[in-house]
């Protein structure tokens, strides 16, 4: 097998569970996970299994990966891809870095503006894909240019008109995955940054339930109004199936009590929109991905 993977044996897990990889703590295994080092390792091994199935996740937030697991390579950027520097005037962050950690960074370096980042449970990969954001703030506000990787392991610096950004969403017309990306900052205080990555934590850890197993926001936000508002008025906290429920603290949250399988927390989503759709005739659009095989 060390053919397969041109790299350390320590990047590479055959058959790993998933769920020790994602922040639901559900999920089958991969029957390869990938924990690239360097960008330049990702791209011979892309370029040498470019057939080959691909799932990526930062820090497992934002995804349900069944109890089948998945067949084929899932590349975890967390604990890889962990480049973080200023060159320039410009702050240059891989992948794989927490975005706490970015925000953290950014007003320790005398730069404004990424403080909402603080409370976002995930990594600037995952952020730049799904336009992560927070108090009115959106991250693609920041990025003035990203690196790309696709299929063939190529590398590709673009910019930021190459995207079509919206709500929770950066498209493109390619095949690609961010590896890197570069915001342009304001100048700021650090005191005044850090008070406001504290204010952001203070404020997460009032309002979600930040202290269990789940997956960050499960559905998207629909137009005018808020899906947690939605699923609340519907009388649907503390809704349960199996190990999952609801949140009581705030209702766009399903936690994994400990005992639930990802069938359980998929068919509460499902039972969660069906009941909106029918009190309210909203049909919520979920913003987790889910992904891999039934069991």
């Amino acid at each position: 097998m060390s053919a397969l993977i041109p790299v350390a044996d320590t990047a590479v897990r055959h058959r790993e569970r998933l769920a020790g990889w994602t922040t639901w703590r559900v999920g089958g295994p991969a029957d390869l996970l990938y924990v690239p080092p360097t960008v330049a390792a990702l791209s011979a091994v892309l370029s040498a299994h470019r057939d080959r199935p691909l799932l990526w996740l930062g820090l497992g937030s934002n995804t349900l990966v069944r109890d089948g697991g998945f067949r084929g390579i899932v590349i975890a950027t967390a604990g890889g891809l962990g480049d973080l520097r200023i060159v320039g005037q410009v702050v240059r962050a891989e992948a794989g870095v927490p975005l706490a950690k970015l925000a953290r960074f950014c007003a320790q370096s005398g730069y404004a503006g990424l403080e909402f980042l603080a409370g976002i449970p995930g990594t600037v990969g995952g952020a730049l894909a799904m336009n992560a954001g927070a108090g009115g703030h959106e991250i693609w506000e920041y990025v003035a240019a990203v690196e790309t990787i696709d299929r063939h392991g190529r590398v590709e610096a673009r910019a930021r008109a190459d995207f079509e950004i919206s709500y929770r969403c950066a498209a493109s017309s390619r095949e690609e995955w961010f590896v890197s990306a570069s915001f342009v900052l304001p100048a700021g205080d650090t005191e005044t940054g850090l008070a406001r990555i504290r204010e952001q934590l203070a404020i997460r850890n009032r309002t979600q339930p930040i202290h269990t197993a789940n997956a960050g926001s499960v559905f998207r936000n629909p137009p005018g109004d808020h899906a947690g508002r939605l699923i609340e008025s519907a009388g649907l906290k503390g809704l349960r199936e199996g190990g999952a429920v609801v949140s009581a603290r705030h209702a766009n949250f399903i936690i994994n009590e400990g005992t639930a399988c990802a069938a359980d927390i998929e068919r509460l989503i499902g039972r969660v929109q069906a009941q909106v759709k029918e009190r309210t005739g909203i049909l919520l659009s979920p913003e987790v991905k889910i992904v891999g095989d039934a069991a």
